[in-house]
């Protein structure tokens, strides 16, 4: 099965994007709800410290499947496929190390399992994503 025609006929480019839309909310969110259970002193003892180094950690992480939205679009099919394939397994193997740190609470196991497999699922799609001969929304495999 071509993964070009996959999808009901998806522009392989439009789906990676929206991909990285949804795992960037998810991430969102379950920050968001972490940093209240952080705020109302709700986290268990032995959890993270928050420092600035590593929240500029999170934030240069965060940046991205943020980037990642407007790289799917834009980049040539080469680049494009090889930036998602590298980019979700970076985040993919982050993720799955975050659920080593201290005892992570039951909502962010429950966004990791989505977070860990949606970046799986990029992978896959951008590796198995092929160029198909003379398609005017996919640029050339040695561009």
């Amino acid at each position: 099965m071509n993964v070009n025609t996959r999808f009901n006929g998806i522009d392989p480019r439009v789906m990676l994007s929206t991909l990285w839309i949804f795992v960037s909310a998810c991430y969102i969110y379950s920050d968001v709800l972490t940093t209240g259970l952080v705020a109302a002193d709700a986290m268990p003892p032995g959890s993270v410290e928050m420092t600035q180094e590593l929240a500029l950690a999170g934030a240069m992480l965060m940046t991205i499947p943020f980037a990642m939205i407007v790289l799917s679009r834009v980049l040539k099919f080469r680049a494009n496929r090889w930036a998602n394939i590298i980019a979700g397994a970076i985040l993919a193997v982050v993720q799955i190390s975050t659920l080593f740190i201290g005892t992570p609470e039951l909502h962010y196991i429950f966004f990791s399992a989505i977070e860990i497999a949606t970046d799986l699922f990029i992978v896959w799609y951008a590796w198995t994503w092929t160029n198909p001969v003379g398609s005017p929304n996919v640029k050339n495999l040695t561009s």
